[in-house]
């Protein structure tokens, strides 16, 4: 087997976004470029090419399909894509050093029978090896067997994360939704998201196969259904250059 998953599944909404505001928002991005220093979020376009898509897909092929969304546990065989010399992870260590970790990954799935949207939020957890009670960490959760909890904020502000496409995203195909400069606002609440969103706006994170977005894990996003409803599988990638969340250790892929 190429690698161990537990299925794990997106928040929906039922947030809706109309066709025309979209195609708005896609005209308005075409003029803009987003830096990550600046924005919290940057395009790499074309980072992987058809060899190593393919090759890419094969290391994903014994995941579990017809789910929305499956953990990446154990990835072997996902080594050479994701460290910091790899074609995924070159780009991690761009942004933090040499000592980026990939330390968790999920594939997204969203197809017609599988197709939803993400609600504005900032991504708080990280997963862990073991529950270790530390101060600045909590709550805790365990979702599918693996153990989350939120950490002290400023271990998010220095991870970032990669959504690697396999599919185009265009702005009908469930882009990414994203606020740029976000990121340095700290931890929000729900209602300080919201104003955020409201007094900053928002882009949308259009991409080719075989793009690659890179943002600051803390930025607040969300995620737009596919309309009409298409294939749209992303590998996320979440990376740290801690050696660990001390006190308490990485699970790791």
């Amino acid at each position: 087997m190429w690698v161990t998953a537990v299925v794990v599944l997106e928040r929906s909404t039922t947030t809706e976004v109309s066709a025309t505001f979209i195609r708005m928002l896609a005209r308005f991005d075409q003029t803009v470029e987003l830096d990550f220093y600046r924005d919290g979020a940057e395009l790499f376009a074309q980072a992987l090419n058809e060899a190593v898509l393919i090759r890419l897909e094969a290391a994903l092929a014994a995941l579990p399909t017809n789910v929305p969304g499956v953990r990446i546990v154990e990835g072997r065989h996902l080594k050479t894509f994701l460290e910091s010399a790899g074609p995924i992870g070159a780009i991690a260590a761009a942004a933090l050093g040499p000592e980026a970790l990939p330390v968790r990954a999920i594939l997204f799935d969203k197809t017609s029978e599988r197709n939803w949207a993400l609600g504005w939020h900032q991504d708080r957890t990280i997963v862990v090896r073991e529950r270790t009670d530390a101060d600045g960490f909590g709550p805790w959760t365990v979702k599918s067997g693996l153990i989350q909890v939120e950490p002290p904020f400023d271990i998010l502000e220095r991870m970032v994360t990669l959504r690697v496409h396999l599919d185009q995203v265009d702005a009908n195909n469930a882009p990414l939704r994203i606020v740029p400069g976000s990121h340095r606002l700290g931890r929000l609440s729900e209602a300080e998201v919201q104003g955020v969103v409201a007094t900053s706006g928002e882009r949308l994170c259009l991409a080719e196969r075989g793009d690659v977005w890179l943002y600051a894990t803390p930025i607040v996003h969300a995620s737009l259904a596919a309309d009409p409803p298409g294939r749209r599988r992303v590998l996320q990638v979440d990376y740290s250059a801690d050696a660990a969340p001390h006190p308490l250790a990485w699970h790791g892929i």
